[in-house]
């Protein structure tokens, strides 16, 4: 199956930010979930499934534009299932541009690597000067029992063309040592949350079962927090532990009032 989704959000010259486009095609279904955008806030998207996926052999594109001054929140109804077949590698490519002074909130729920599972997702983000980002990615590798297919995760952020950060996870019997001391260290979730333009310190989180850390990048404007845990509810705790709230919980969308 080839599939893909836009979402375009443009200021609407009050203050606040519009849905300019929202379009999809099963399984990618972009939905407008919450509260009309208020003064200052955000536009929030979900993305529905439609039908089961990724599957083998399938190739979906995720297209987002957030226009100057713009405010885009993106979520997912629920964890992707990643699941193997016949029909050759599946892909999955999310494509993000934000222009000056807007904002891209990027917040699904983990990406789950099933058995016999052959899959590359790939993102590319592009943010003009004085953007901001939260860009978050969770990786869990198996169900409940389950030794994970072969999965790559590969995200670069660039900022006015130039790189910011470059990551690659790969996971699954293609990558020897994935679960070793210089992989996953037997953990079984891996995750990050990329923040830029807001200030960022270092620090550290070690709690049962989970640890990771928050480092600087680009003299302090921006910073990524990374972490392991034995599963996918432990992951969300520390990163969120690790993440400034900025106004907001960026791992879970609440308040932080």
């Amino acid at each position: 199956m080839k599939a893909s989704a836009r979402i375009v959000v443009e200021a609407d010259g009050t203050g606040g930010s519009r849905l300019a486009v929202c379009s999809g095609e099963a399984p990618l279904l972009p939905r407008r979930t919450g509260p009309r955008a208020t003064r200052g806030g955000p536009v929030e998207v979900h993305l529905v499934g439609g039908a089961a996926g990724p599957l083998s052999g399938d190739d979906l594109l995720v297209e987002l534009e957030v226009g100057p001054g713009a405010w885009l929140r993106v979520r997912t109804v629920a964890a992707t299932i990643v699941l193997g077949g016949r029909s050759g590698p599946s892909r999955t490519t999310v494509r993000a541009c934000v222009a000056t002074g807007g904002r891209l909130d990027w917040l699904p729920e983990p990406l789950v690597a099933t058995a016999v599972c052959d899959h590359h997702a790939h993102a590319t983000v592009d943010l003009a000067d004085s953007a901001r980002l939260t860009w978050r990615e969770e990786l869990v590798c198996g169900r409940a029992g389950e030794e994970p297919g072969d999965l790559v995760q590969a995200t670069e952020v660039r900022v006015q063309r130039r790189a910011l950060s470059v990551q690659e996870q790969r996971v699954g019997p293609s990558a020897p040592g994935w679960a070793g001391p210089a992989g996953l260290g037997g953990h079984r979730a891996v995750g990050s949350v990329l923040i830029v333009g807001a200030p960022v310190s270092p620090c550290t989180q070690r709690r049962d079962g989970a640890r990771g850390a928050l480092l600087p990048l680009a003299d302090g404007a921006a910073g990524l927090a990374c972490a392991t845990a034995v599963d996918a509810y432990r992951l969300r705790e520390i990163l969120t532990a690790l993440t400034p709230s900025d106004g907001y919980d960026t791992a879970t969308g609440g308040s932080s009032a």
